[in-house]
């Protein structure tokens, strides 16, 4: 097996689909630890090594393993096909099978030397990565988030092993993960259970590792610790207790997220980064309170909680599949004990169960098998990751105040203390502002309305490490000459925080064509010759969500306003609501409010009656005349209707943004 390889790469400007990612404001480079996924090669000679010796546990975990039938290097390749999907089902069997035996051909050969197994495990990526050219179906994101995350895992171990794979196929693999899968999963899943996200989030990570995209990486980072949907980290272990978001729905799909948020743990801890210390341990409090509650105790506490898409609301922790434990407990309990000295009883009761794990059936759900893969003697081997010296801060969120912008980050793996820098451009220069030992910093000398980016590195051994790359926020949260206010009434409040390109709301409140109990709004003064467009990006937390542009005479509920709102129109399938365009118009303070025009809409903001892409707004006043515009692409425009507006001045224009769930919804909106 070949040494450790390092990746330099040189960060260059770039806009990602989720977060605007300021690269520009740091010429460090960043360096990405290879092989750096599921396995590092300090695992890979762990395993080996123990196989050798035939080293307990390590040994009979590997026994399991190369029993299966998808470790062996005569397997049937059932692939490959142009096509793809997941209800309907087109190939997806095949697939995952031929997903499986790459992944564990590649850590067979990784294990034992023969050949053998690369050469199958490289037969088997080349021939998927030169042949599929679609994912289809209305779980596409969901098939793309499983069997290609262990297509990718095979990948990364073949390339980094000597295991003759020439960089030209190796380049065409990266190009398919980039064009072919990368794509059905960039947005996640925020429709969904929180499983489908985590699907999504330890796919997009596994590809900006293995592609050395570092903007890819870091979306994948941001989102799980400040992420909308019900698959990031805090939405999905809803609270301390560590109950999950599918505790009440049934126990092998709660078992299946936590195991892939763990997944992405392993993953960037192996870049240097602790996310599995991230919001107090919360995903070791999720292991244990689910191990606690699948070994036979019901002495949890469980609160009834809206999940974030508002479709999902179970009042007690569920039964079904109760006691049938998955493969996901020993790379927890071995994290969490062996490397670093925690106590988690249940985990390990869990996982004692298993051993030696098994496979993490059914599909590509999970890896399995951790018996053999991560197995530690914590008194014969360094806990340290191997990226300790070359990694840097990550995940950078900020929460802001009237006075005060709070940054918060993931822990860099052995950082005694962290230098925080601001700019004023997004091409810097940076400025020193602070150090902390703590993954959080207050910036109390904002002037609001102006814009900042920040950047963090962490000092481990006196040395300092690469910046992360820049977050950004306007002081006091928005733009100078502008407000936030709910308005109306909404169960819980919302906000909006603008980081000078992105505008980010959350939102309660009820607004539909005929309810308009309450919103949250985004404005400015409104001239007498304005406009204002908007694009909606993909996708809202839920598909309740309504969005759009207001123009409102006051900031009363009962004010007369002309609104271009996205509405999500009911129909018999709550899954699939009928998305349309409406022009809606309260001609006078407190009068009804009606539906003057509205417009379908169709892909590619629209597939499987889910608002899954962008769509642009306008909405212009000349004099006494309001007109409103949608758009698929922001250039070409339909008019969708214009009224006579009576209203003098002042005015305001802005967003208006209304969850209609008991929750609030997170609405991404990028001013034009």
């Amino acid at each position: 097996m070949s040494r450790v390889k390092y990746v330099i790469l040189i960060i260059a400007s770039c806009l990602t689909y989720t977060i605007l990612l300021h690269h520009a404001a740091s010429a460090q480079s960043h360096v990405f630890l290879h092989p750096g996924l599921l396995h590092s090669q300090r695992d890979l000679q762990r395993m080996k090594t123990g196989v050798a010796a035939q080293t307990a546990p390590i040994y009979e975990g590997y026994l399991v393993f190369k029993r299966s039938p998808f470790s062996h290097y005569d397997y049937r390749m059932k692939g490959p096909l142009p096509i793809v999907g997941r209800n309907p089902g087109i190939g997806q069997s095949d697939y995952d099978s031929d997903a499986n035996a790459a992944y564990q051909n590649a850590l067979m050969w990784a294990i034992t030397g023969d050949k053998r197994y690369a050469q199958t495990a490289i037969g088997i990526i080349d021939a998927w990565s030169d042949t599929l050219k679609s994912i289809t179906g209305k779980d596409a994101i969901l098939m793309a988030g499983l069997g290609p995350f262990k297509m990718v895992n095979a990948a990364e171990i073949i390339r980094y092993s000597n295991a003759g794979w020439p960089e030209a196929a190796a380049k065409r693999t990266e190009k398919h993960f980039r064009q072919v899968i990368y794509p059905v999963v960039a947005e996640f899943a925020p429709f969904a259970n929180g499983n489908w996200d985590a699907a999504a989030l330890k796919t997009v990570m596994a590809i900006g590792i293995f592609c050395n995209d570092r903007e890819i990486f870091e979306k994948a980072i941001r989102y799980y610790v400040n992420g909308w949907g019900n698959g990031s980290l805090t939405h999905y272990v809803v609270n301390d207790a560590g109950q999950v978001q599918e505790t009440g729905r049934d126990q092998a799909h709660t078992q299946l997220g936590i195991g892939m948020l763990a997944e992405c743990c392993e993953m960037a801890w192996h870049q240097g980064l602790n996310l599995y210390s991230y919001a107090d341990s919360r995903l070791l409090k999720g292991f244990e309170y689910t191990a606690k509650y699948n070994l036979g105790y019901n002495d949890i506490p469980y609160t009834p909680l809206p999940d974030r898409t508002g479709k999902y609301l179970h009042t007690h922790p569920s039964e079904v599949a109760r006691g049938n434990l998955r493969a996901v407990f020993e790379q927890v309990y071995n994290h969490y004990v062996h490397r670093v000295g925690m106590q988690a009883p249940f985990t390990k009761a869990a996982a004692d169960k298993l051993r030696p794990e098994g496979p993490g059936n059914p599909g590509a759900d999970h890896p399995g098998y951790g018996t053999l893969f991560y197995s530690i003697n914590p008194g014969a081997e360094d806990a340290t990751p191997q990226q300790f010296l070359t990694g840097s801060p990550a995940g950078l969120t900020l929460t802001v105040r009237p006075d005060t912008s709070t940054l918060t980050w993931v822990s860099l793996v052995g950082a005694s203390s962290y230098i925080i820098k601001r700019a004023e451009k997004r091409g810097g220069p940076f400025r020193t502002i602070g150090t902390t030992t703590e993954n959080l910093f207050c910036d109390s000398s904002v002037r609001t309305g102006l814009v900042y980016y920040y950047t963090v590195a962490g000092v481990r051994n006196g040395r300092e490490s690469a910046a992360s790359i820049p977050v950004s926020v306007a002081g006091g949260g928005l733009q100078k000459g502008w407000g936030n206010k709910d308005i109306g009434h909404s169960e819980k409040a919302g906000y909006a925080q603008y980081d000078g390109h992105l505008l980010r709301v959350e939102a309660g409140g009820v607004f539909t064509d005929t309810l308009q109990y309450g919103f949250n709004y985004t404005y400015r003064k409104v001239l007498k010759n304005d406009e204002m467009a908007i694009q909606v990006c993909p996708q809202p937390s839920s598909q309740f969500t309504t969005v759009g542009l207001m123009i409102q005479s006051g900031l009363q509920p009962d004010a007369s306003f002309a609104a271009l709102m996205l509405y999500p129109g009911k129909t018999p399938e709550i899954e699939a609501p009928k998305w349309m365009m409406q022009f809606l118009q309260r001609g006078d303070a407190g009068m009804n409010t009606a539906v003057i025009a509205t417009h379908p809409l169709a892909a590619p903001a629209v597939t499987y009656g889910r608002l899954t892409g962008a769509y642009w707004l306008k909405i212009k006043r000349s004099g006494h005349r309001i007109t409103g515009f949608g758009s698929y692409d922001g250039m070409n425009w339909i008019q969708l209707a214009s009224i006579n507006w009576s209203a003098g001045l002042p005015a305001w224009i802005g967003v208006a943004v209304a969850s209609n769930i008991s929750n609030t919804t997170t609405v991404r909106i990028r001013l034009h």
